[in-house]
């Protein structure tokens, strides 16, 4: 799946522009789904019908990544800007930029270089800029609206990888198990996301519209097994992907919960508890759809998350595809 991850994990597609990324999965769906749809939103829908005698499952995973949008033009040419997502001010400083016509920046704050090496301060959002390197406003490839992503090369690490993985990551995993899906006696709706990093926009209307049964997103999670972590998680690189008990937002429900436990002993899947203490993924808003979805998560363990080096091991990606098909292919009798 290397491959797979590196050319997803690398195209443009902040929140309100993921239409590259929509192209390129619709490219690798298409052949192996019943049905590929598109609502008004922006989220792709690529429908594997069962055999009738099963649920209607959405499993979600969002093609949005952290980005940043223009808010003002200065005369010298200085953009200043506002965050897509939750964005950390400390790794902000020297970081590039890219545009969707190409055009690329780096980002500085007020205050020169002392300010920026020698001073221990992190500014305030309206001291930040993007230096585009032009003379002037009028050189200016963008303009105000224009949006951007950090530059995240993939880098292959052998077993592990760093690059842009969230949510591509879980986008790859849906793409993956489409491909290899035996039969399934369920309705499965591979649902891909927009604006999940600016408040699960995308998947509020996707589960509102295609109205599932149960609900699963797939997306990363912080893991814990970096030293002296302030927020303790039990979640570690290489052991397997996290079953969500709860988030921020959202217990999962404990009847699919126990369900994917079940899938993954069955199978002799390693998998780990999750309970997150902060931030949340689409599986919230699916949940809390209509009358409410019987709704749950797989995570990626996933270090430096919403940063430019996120660190993801190809053994808990390949584990999640094997713990989405076991319980995917088995009936579900709840």
């Amino acid at each position: 799946m290397q491959e797979l991850v590196r050319e997803l994990s690398t195209v443009f597609g902040p929140p309100g522009a993921e239409d590259a990324v929509r192209e390129r999965i619709a490219h690798h769906v298409t052949p192996y789904a019943d049905a590929v749809t598109i609502d008004a939103m922006g989220n792709l829908y690529a429908l594997k019908r069962g055999d009738g005698s099963g649920r209607r499952i959405m499993l979600a995973a969002h093609m949005d990544e952290i980005g940043v949008i223009v808010t003002q033009v200065e005369e010298d040419g200085m953009l200043r800007f506002s965050g897509l997502g939750t964005l950390g001010r400390k790794m902000l400083l020297g970081q590039r930029v890219r545009f969707g016509n190409g055009a690329v920046g780096v980002i500085s704050h007020n205050g020169g270089v002392k300010a920026e090496i020698v001073e221990n301060e992190t500014p305030d959002w309206p001291k930040w800029f993007i230096d585009m390197g032009v003379q002037g406003a009028a050189a200016l490839p963008v303009g105000i609206g224009d949006v951007a992503v950090f530059d995240r090369p993939f880098v292959s690490l052998g077993r592990r990888a760093l690059g842009g993985f969230d949510d591509r990551i879980g986008c790859a995993i849906l793409v993956q198990l489409l491909r290899t899906l035996p039969a399934s006696p369920h309705d499965l709706l591979f649902t891909f996301t927009v604006q999940e990093e600016v408040g699960v926009r995308g998947a509020r209307v996707a589960a509102f519209g295609q109205d599932p049964e149960i609900g699963i997103a797939v997306d990363v999670t912080p893991a814990g097994d970096t030293p002296k972590q302030l927020t303790p998680a039990a979640v570690k690189l290489g052991h397997g992907p996290a079953i969500k008990i709860a988030d921020a937002q959202m217990i999962a429900h404990p009847r699919l919960r126990r369900a994917l436990i079940a899938a993954a002993q069955r199978e002799g899947i390693p998998f780990q508890p999750e309970v997150l203490t902060f931030g949340s993924t689409d599986a919230a808003a699916i949940q809390a759809a209509r009358a409410g979805v019987i709704s749950g998560a797989v995570s990626v363990p996933c270090r430096y998350v919403h940063t430019t080096s996120e660190m993801i091991d190809f053994g808990d990606v390949e584990h999640a595809v094997a713990l989405l098909t076991a319980f995917l292919t088995a009936e579900v009798d709840w």
